[in-house]
C-alpha cells in the first residue's frame, strides 16, 4: 500500500547507497543536461537482486556500466524507441541504479519545446523517455560521470519548503512489482503517473 514520508534534509548525493535509498533522496535536487532540466519529481530504484533490474541476469554489454562506479549514468533504449536515463548506485561490481521518471522543467523550456514538439511545460518531462527527449539523452551518455559536465546537480535552495515523498509500487514491469521502489514529490503536477491513494 503506498504511504507517504517527509523527505530528508538535502545533503550531497551518496551514489554508493543502496539505490532505494538514494531515489527517494533524489526528489526535489535540480538536474541539468548542458544547462536544460529542472526538478527531479519522480524516480524508480532498480538493484540485481531483483527480477525486473537490467542487472538481475548478470552482467552483459548492455547493462555493463551498471555494474562499474557509482555515481554514473546508465542510459538504455527503451522499446528501441526512447532513450532513458539512470543514476548508478552502490559499489562497482554491484548492479544497481535509479531510473529519472519525471522533472519538474524549470531550465532551457525553449529547447525542451522544440525537441518534444509541443508547449505544454506538464508534458514535456512526464515520463523516463520523455525526460530522455527533452534533455537529448542518447547512448553518448552512457557512463559519463554525473558530477561533472555535461551533468549538473544542484541540491534544493536552503530554505526550500520540505517535500514529502509519496512512496509506492514501480510502473510499467511485470516483475517485483510488489516492491515500493517508486518515489515522488507529493502534489507534484509534472509525475509521469499518479500515485495511488
Amino acid at each position: 500500500m503506498p504511504r507517504s514520508r517527509p523527505a530528508a534534509s538535502r545533503p550531497l548525493i551518496d551514489f554508493e547507497a543502496p539505490s532505494h535509498e538514494v531515489a527517494p533522496r533524489l526528489i526535489g535536487v535540480t538536474l541539468l543536461v548542458d544547462g536544460v532540466g529542472g526538478r527531479i519529481v519522480e524516480t524508480e530504484a532498480y538493484d540485481r537482486e531483483e527480477p525486473a533490474s537490467h542487472t538481475f541476469g548478470g552482467q552483459t554489454p548492455r547493462n555493463a556500466v551498471m555494474f562499474g562506479p557509482a555515481g554514473h549514468a546508465y542510459v538504455y533504449r527503451s522499446y528501441g524507441i526512447h532513450w532513458c536515463l539512470n543514476f548508478v548506485c552502490r559499489e562497482a561490481g554491484h548492479g544497481a541504479g535509479v531510473l529519472i521518471r519525471a522533472i519538474e522543467p524549470t531550465h532551457g523550456l525553449d529547447r525542451m519545446r522544440r525537441r518534444r514538439g509541443l508547449d505544454d511545460p506538464r508534458l514535456l518531462c512526464a515520463g523516463p523517455g520523455r525526460v530522455g527527449q527533452a534533455l537529448a539523452i542518447d547512448a553518448g551518455f552512457n557512463g559519463m560521470a554525473l558530477d561533472a559536465p555535461p551533468f549538473e546537480l544542484v541540491a534544493a535552495a536552503e530554505g526550500h519548503p520540505p517535500l514529502v515523498v509519496d512512496v509506492g509500487p514501480r510502473i510499467g514491469i511485470s516483475k517485483a512489482v510488489e516492491l515500493p521502489w517508486r518515489f515522488g514529490e507529493k502534489g507534484s503536477r509534472y509525475l509521469s503517473k499518479p500515485f495511488r491513494r
